[in-house]
């Protein structure tokens, strides 16, 4: 360890991760509550090269909203040349039936066969299952049979039932939530998965949802990325200005505690939209080692990246789980 840290109040706890021993809960909640932004990135650094090296992955990816769409797909799909991934999002619809999801992503992937599509978090695989009234695995195979390759991971508020309540109407419990990653995983698909923080959130309650995040991946191994994502409440001024009131500090302790805690993710993915291009490269000393090219050139990416002196690696998005029944 370096003299660096010798007075550090994490000292134990590096110690640990040098050692390659897994941290608990109590640890995760005195590394959320610490000052110490320097211990933190050491830790996380040196958990995320142990798994990655100096390599930081990116897909070139297109976010398309879904409820926008119109029949015309190719016309709405536009140029989308070095293409490796669809990220399909979109608000939930009472109007439109499940078989509307359904035909939406054959002709997604009529028009663009070789792109890997991303859609759906678990909560509206929930909602598409009690609104056809089908087992979630059903819901999941017809899904995959016609061209979805992964679950999104929006719409993850942490497992707390009255703060995933505050952020719509539409929620589900921590259990039922894990169940629906897990089907998905039995069946073959990596799944991305998320974390809402700022507003919303106690410390102990973030942390409890990494170590539920963990436990499962300990058994499915089916969780690809997992990315914290900054809340902005409905309504305010940050989610009209994108602006959000979580400072550089607590985005940098936030990505730090989650790669030390998810030693068994493959990687931490970093929102660089919210958090500015410098600090994103700043958070590639901090634990991360993926990030999107969405509203970013491939070319502006790659040299993100690499002034960060990190090795720019492209992946495809069409990995699937190894866990299968």
């Amino acid at each position: 360890m370096s003299s660096l840290f010798a007075q550090s109040e994490l000292k134990d706890l590096i110690e640990k991760v040098e050692r390659g021993e897994r941290l608990d809960f109590n640890a995760g909640v005195r590394m959320l509550n610490s000052q110490d932004i320097l211990a933190l990135g050491y830790m996380a650094n040196l958990v995320c090269e142990r798994k990655n090296g100096n390599q930081t992955y990116f897909v070139v990816t297109r976010q398309i909203n879904y409820s926008d769409l119109g029949k015309d797909l190719g016309t709405d799909l536009g140029d989308l040349t070095d293409l490796s991934e669809i990220q399909l999002m979109g608000e939930f619809n009472p109007e439109l039936s499940f078989d509307y999801y359904v035909d939406m992503l054959q002709q997604v992937k009529r028009l663009l066969p070789k792109v890997s599509v991303q859609a759906f978090s678990a909560l509206e695989v929930d909602y598409f299952a009690r609104m056809a009234d089908l087992p979630v695995t059903e819901i999941l195979r017809r899904l995959m049979d016609v061209g979805l390759d992964s679950l999104s991971g929006s719409k993850a508020a942490v497992f707390t039932p009255p703060l995933g309540a505050k952020l719509g109407e539409m929620n589900v419990s921590a259990e039922r939530y894990l169940e629906i990653q897990e089907s998905a995983h039995r069946l073959g698909m990596r799944t991305n998965v998320a974390m809402f923080y700022g507003q919303v959130g106690s410390t102990e309650e973030r942390i409890e949802h990494l170590l539920k995040l963990r436990e499962l991946q300990d058994r499915t191994s089916g969780f690809l990325t997992f990315m914290p994502l900054a809340y902005y409440p409905n309504g305010t001024k940050e989610e009209i200005t994108g602006v959000s009131d979580s400072t550089g500090f607590e985005d940098l302790k936030i990505l730090s505690t989650s790669r030390i805690l998810l030693d068994n993710f493959e990687h931490i993915k970093a929102d660089w939209v919210v958090l500015g291009p410098k600090l994103a490269q700043v958070s590639l000393t901090f634990g991360v080692d993926a990030l999107d090219s969405h509203l970013m050139t491939k070319r502006a990416l790659i040299h993100l990246i690499e002034k960060a002196r990190r090795e720019a690696v492209e992946r495809s998005g069409k990995e699937r789980s190894a866990c299968k029944e």
